[in-house]
């Protein structure tokens, strides 16, 4: 296998298509090695066969506004491949959703889902449908809308979709409404549902937690702990707020969060009643961060930027796919940052994680540390099949372990000769390895 050549031919297939190209092409030079000392590999055609998912839906929903005017939006579901279980991956309702975004998170998918060891295939789907400035009314018929469209190829058994950005508790009640009443069934097919009707307790919660709890393994790796250390995070969504609450729990300061309009820091630390305003920044239909600096004292809002300029010994990004790029990587090297953990699906660009490698800097990608969001999606699945809930510090356990046994893979397969570990290196041949050789056991398909 030569990775250049691959990625070429698929640029060719797919021009315009840059995070799906991106992803197959950080994957495959991770794995190349070892793909090419394995010709089983190589005779099944695994790599040919994994970087196109097994289909892609596309589809039109038209839905009604609150003064009677139909739009149409278009609605996604990409359903990569399911050699170690259903298809399992989020919805985003979000302007910039297009095929080449889905196709990368859905390709991410496939190794994450693999890390977790629970018997999960890779999907992702969404819509260019945008939530924010809509009623709930208008929310509600367009979840209706997309869904009289997605039910026909999900299911339990078959595809399992959950939250994305853009999607949370609201939006999944709607879907699963409309899926309950064309199904006639009350099964657990959609995951990151309501407390009341089938939910797992803290699902919300749950990809920041494991960020911090992927982040307290690497730095253990050296003697260190989340104890007094200063920690930098973008976003404020449900990741960042999980991985607020957890780095604090554990010691840390956490003194940035951001936005589309820029960053806020504080010195004296984002806890207590700050970290309860994030829900209400999240819930508010502005998605701007800047009013948590008009909220409380002493907090420097600083507009058009990102975090990574503030001197802290952790940074965590939690916003989108390459927010941080070769620029931001050099602020956090230069200013003494010994951790980088990734919290968003790719938020660092190829650049800045060559730096991060070039002066060993603990890095770790988002399909290894934020895979304890879809980790617990498969929890609440459980649940649900045993028609059950666990308490939250049985959740909270299982994540744990789930999150310690995933870094110990990445360990593994990803040491360096000099010790360092390229947690990249680790997590793709640790999950490519998985789902290679399931497809090798079920032939070609």
């Amino acid at each position: 296998m030569k990775t250049e050549n691959i990625v070429s031919q698929l640029g060719q297939k797919h021009p315009g298509e840059k995070e799906y190209l991106q992803a197959i092409q950080e994957v495959l030079e991770s794995i190349e090695d070892i793909y090419n000392q394995n010709p089983q590999f190589q005779s099944a055609g695994i790599v040919e066969r994994l970087v196109e998912p097994d289909r892609v839906l596309t589809f039109k929903v038209p839905w009604s506004d609150d003064e009677g005017h139909v739009h149409i939006n278009l609605g996604y579901r990409i359903q990569f491949n399911n050699a170690l279980g259903p298809y399992k991956g989020g919805l985003r309702f979000h302007p910039s959703v297009n095929l080449s975004i889905l196709k990368f998170l859905g390709f991410e998918q496939i190794f994450k889902n693999a890390l977790t060891t629970l018997p999960l295939g890779g999907a992702k789907g969404g819509s260019d449908f945008n939530p924010k400035g809509k009623s709930q009314q208008e929310i509600m018929r367009f979840c209706q809308s997309f869904m009289l469209e997605l039910w026909k190829v999900i299911g339990p058994e078959t595809d399992v979709p959950a939250g994305d950005i853009g999607v949370g508790g609201r939006e999944i009640g709607y879907l699963y409404g409309m899926y309950k009443k064309l199904t006639h069934e009350h099964t657990g097919v959609l995951t990151g549902k309501g407390l009341n009707w089938g939910g797992s307790l803290i699902r919300p919660e749950a990809t920041g937690y494991g960020v911090v709890y992927f982040t307290k393994e690497m730095l253990a790796t050296r003697g260190e702990t989340l104890e007094n250390k200063i920690v930098a995070v973008s976003g404020f969504g449900n990741v960042a707020w999980g991985a607020v609450k957890k780095a604090t729990e554990l010691g840390a300061k956490v003194v940035t969060l951001s936005g589309p309009d820029g960053y806020i820091y504080d010195p004296a630390g984002v806890s207590g009643e700050k970290t309860d305003y994030m829900l209400e920044l999240r819930a508010s239909n502005e998605d701007i961060v800047e009013p948590y600096a008009h909220e409380f004292e002493g907090v420097e809002f600083i507009p058009g930027k990102h975090p990574w300029e503030v001197k802290a010994d952790v940074a965590l990004p939690c916003a989108t796919q390459n927010e941080l790029n070769a620029e931001d990587a050099g602020h956090l090297i230069n200013n003494g940052c010994i951790c980088v953990t990734e919290g968003a699906n790719m938020p660092c660009t190829p650049e800045a994680v060559q730096l991060f490698h070039e002066h060993r800097i603990l890095f770790s990608p988002g399909k290894a540390s934020n895979a304890g969001g879809v980790a617990t999606s498969g929890l609440e699945m459980s649940q649900n099949a045993l028609k059950m809930n666990w308490t939250a510090r049985e959740v909270d356990d299982r994540l744990h372990q789930i999150m310690g046994d995933i870094h110990h893979a990445c360990v593994k397969y990803g040491k360096q000769p000099d010790g360092y570990v390229d947690y990249v290196k680790g997590a793709n041949v640790a999950s490519f390895l998985k789902v290679a050789n399931a497809m090798l056991d079920l032939g070609v398909l």
